[in-house]
């Protein structure tokens, strides 16, 4: 699992950790110093020994690059909280398939549905379920029963009667 950072910000914790070793301070301390394990410390300074500056270096991410830009990705959370409703769908219930769709008609780009998932969780958004509740509900209703007839109704150990137990 890739560490959490920027790969300028990992290049540079590589860098330092290595500038530690070379003043002679040992794997172990140098590793909890950058906040790693001392066996990718011995990595990189045995990547270091090999290749220089250079093997410390920040690559690119594997994998092709976002169909998206930044700007579209913003643009994209702004439609998603304007709601469903507001692009033409009957409820409001975002599903892949309705973003894939928004995504495609606003810019042009499409996706899988499944890789949709991906891009809404890179923008902090998780999967909900909506709660199933009739239209009909009518919650003042519900309230008025559980406060007034549920106890009513309700058994208690005073109203069964005493039977004594078989022996």
């Amino acid at each position: 699992m890739r560490p959490r950072g920027t790969a300028a910000e990992l290049e540079q914790r590589r860098r330092a950790a290595v500038a530690l070793m070379e003043e002679g301070i040992r794997p172990a301390q140098v590793a909890r110093a950058v906040g790693t394990s001392r066996a990718s410390v011995t990595r990189w300074r045995q990547a270091y020994r090999r290749g220089g500056e250079a093997a410390l270096a920040a690559t690119p991410h594997p994998g092709g690059r976002s169909k998206l830009t930044e700007r579209q990705r913003r643009r994209l959370v702004q439609l998603l909280l304007e709601g469903p409703r507001r692009q033409g769908y009957a409820s409001e219930l975002w599903t892949l398939a309705r973003v894939a769709k928004v995504i495609a008609v606003e810019f042009g780009v499409v996706y899988h549905p499944s890789q949709v998932w991906r891009i809404l969780r890179r923008l902090g958004w998780s999967s909900q379920k909506p709660q199933r509740r009739a239209r009909e509900r009518n919650e003042e209703a519900i309230q008025r029963w559980r406060q007034q007839d549920w106890p009513r109704i309700k058994k208690r150990p005073a109203d069964r009667p005493q039977h004594p137990l078989p022996r």
